[in-house]
């Protein structure tokens, strides 16, 4: 059983979060607590497997209740927060929440495939610090020389802290666009742009129909639309979900191969599933430069390791790694 501290200064939303995560059967709701320092108290006292966390409390607010937990309890964190604190519950992810969900979707209008998401989400990031390390070793393959146009970029899981140390390396003279894929709850892209913007001197943009793309942007992709490139610049698809996701990494990685051909890197980190997996492969066969990041840094391994399993990786690299490496490559470097 995962034991479960909810925190959260409504009692009909911790009512409702309970009756979620028992209805599975894996969970055993072992305390809850209507602010941040009773939830501090309660998590170091109880050690719980998993706390889930509201940000806007009395007392303690949710941001300072994880710092003091994640330096006391070896615990995981998901943040269950409205769509009006969405920036700060980015924030939380660099604090130590591993993931967020937004408290409208609790509702019994889930859809059963959802609600299957969600939960197994939950028993991957319980399972984490469990885990064992280092099954894939770091891989750095020679690729041919050739000049890089693009960098496209897939994250599911964990992605925002790994993004946030990501593009924070970054220098604001990248001489390439990237493109992102990130994984996020609907209606929460915008409040995504703007937390990551602050952690880049890179431009951070939300994906807009016929935007030309230009060097040392980054252009993230909206919730509940595929993101293509072509010659006419970005352009939406709006498709049925591609191996449960809209947006797709597996999307935008083929159409900017097709586009792009040799001159594109593409990057898959952390995450759960197999998205970006099948775009690895399409850019691997235009001639691209593909990389993975490895399992020691993900929070998540499912998205690095299917691509890992394709075959077709050149790189398998450490979280800290991959910006250097985007660097020298988007200088023309191999």
């Amino acid at each position: 059983m995962i034991k479960t501290l909810i925190v959260d200064d409504s009692s009909l939303v911790r009512t409702i979060i309970r009756d979620f995560l028992e209805s599975d059967g894996s969970f055993e709701i072992i305390a809850e607590a209507e602010n941040g320092l009773n939830g501090v108290t309660q998590a170091k006292l109880l050690k719980p497997d998993l706390v889930t966390m509201d940000i806007e409390m009395p007392v303690m607010n949710g941001l300072d209740a994880i710092v003091e937990i994640k330096a006391a309890v070896n615990t995981a964190i998901v943040v269950i927060s409205t769509h009006d604190t969405a920036k700060m519950a980015y924030e939380a992810t660099v604090k130590g929440a591993h993931e967020f969900f937004a408290k409208d979707i609790f509702t019994s209008q889930m859809s059963e495939q959802r609600r299957e998401e969600i939960i197994n989400t939950l028993k991957q990031i319980t399972g984490t610090k469990k885990r064992s390390q280092g099954l894939d070793s770091v891989k750095q393959a020679a690729v041919a020389s050739r000049k890089i146009n693009a960098i496209v970029i897939a994250a599911s899981t964990g992605g925002p802290m790994a993004l946030c140390q990501l593009f924070t390396a970054l220098p604001g003279e990248l001489s390439v666009p990237i493109f992102l894929v990130q994984h996020n709850t609907s209606g929460f892209d915008r409040s995504f742009v703007q937390w990551l913007d602050e952690y880049t001197p890179l431009n951070v943009c939300l994906a807009e129909e016929g935007t030309v793309p230009v060097k040392g942007s980054i252009y993230v992709a909206p919730t509940d639309r595929h993101m293509i490139l072509g010659d006419k610049g970005i352009a939406f698809d709006d498709g049925e979900p591609v191996n449960n996701q809209k947006p797709a990494a597996d999307i935008l990685f083929k159409s900017a191969a097709e586009f792009y051909g040799d001159g594109l890197v593409s990057v898959v980190l952390t995450g759960m599933g197999s998205d970006g997996a099948e775009g690895t492969r399409y850019v691997k066969q235009a001639g691209g430069v593909t990389i993975a990041q490895d399992e020691a840094t993900s929070m998540i391994y499912g998205m690095p390791q299917a691509a890992v399993g394709t075959g077709c990786i050149d790189m398998i690299l450490p979280l800290g790694e991959i910006p250097k490496r985007l660097v020298f490559l988007s200088n023309g470097n191999v």
